[in-house]
């Protein structure tokens, strides 16, 4: 899951390689939390116009996540 996130943002910004995912210990109710950070000049490409694409890769997560039975948060760090 950690690659899938880190694989769709690195495809969307001009620097990966400051591309950067963490993951969290899973919450009491089991969700994993995923902190994605990148380059300062790239937030607007990872978020996108009215968040969009943020919103986009957080529901490719969350599908990706149903098929293991996990749920999953995404938060986009600077």
């Amino acid at each position: 899951m950690e690659e899938l996130l880190l694989t769709i943002a690195q495809g969307l910004v001009e620097d990966p390689a400051a591309v950067k995912v963490t993951q969290e210990e899973p919450r009491e109710d089991g969700t994993i939390v995923f902190h994605l950070n990148v380059a300062a000049d790239d937030m607007g490409r990872v978020i996108g116009k009215q968040g969009r694409i943020a919103k986009a890769m957080r529901t490719v997560m969350r599908a990706a996540a149903s098929r293991q039975d996990a749920k999953v948060v995404v938060e986009i760090d600077d």
